[in-house]
Order: structure tokens, then sequence, then C-alpha cells
């Protein structure tokens, strides 16, 4: 497993990103929030954002005041691998 992967919040990032599609960086973390049903301390969160981007998994761009963060094709490649891993497991 890439290290990546190894972040429970960085693969569910990921996975929102692959359902929801482009997204601000704050909807992004109050949907991390809503899911967790906790507060996220915003440098941890915006850490695991930029581990993603450097990583080449995610893109960021600026739209305004905003940065809206997307999925790439890497990211979607590597989410998807570790789908069919975790269901070969439950299987």
């Amino acid at each position: 497993m890439t290290k990546w992967l190894q972040s429970g919040r960085r693969r569910d990032t990921c996975y929102i990103l692959a359902d929801e599609g482009e997204l601000r960086g704050q909807e992004l973390k109050s949907r991390l929030e809503s899911h967790y049903d906790a507060r996220i301390e915003p440098s941890a969160f915006y850490g695991s954002l930029s581990a993603l981007v450097e990583a080449g998994h995610v893109e960021v761009r600026t739209e305004g005041i905003s940065d809206v963060y997307a999925l790439t094709e890497a990211g979607e490649r590597r989410l998807r691998e570790h789908y069919e891993w975790v269901r070969d497991r439950v299987e």
C-alpha cells in the first residue's frame, strides 16, 4: 500500500472527492467532520490535503478567494485499487 493510503483521513478525503467531484476546502472539511461526527483541527486537515496534492492524488486550483480540490486520475486509480483490495478481504 502506498504511504498516502496509510491515513484513514486521506482515504476518506479521496472517497468524498470521488463522490462529490470538486469541493472548496471548507466544504470538504465539513463533509469529513460530518462523517466522523467530530471537529477536525484545520492544520491537521490541510496538512492531509497538502500531502495528497504533493503526492499527485489531488489537485488544487484557486477560485475567487477559495481553493477548490479535485481527485486526479492517479488518485482515482489508487482509490479503486484500495477499494478492490478491501472488497476482496470482505468477500
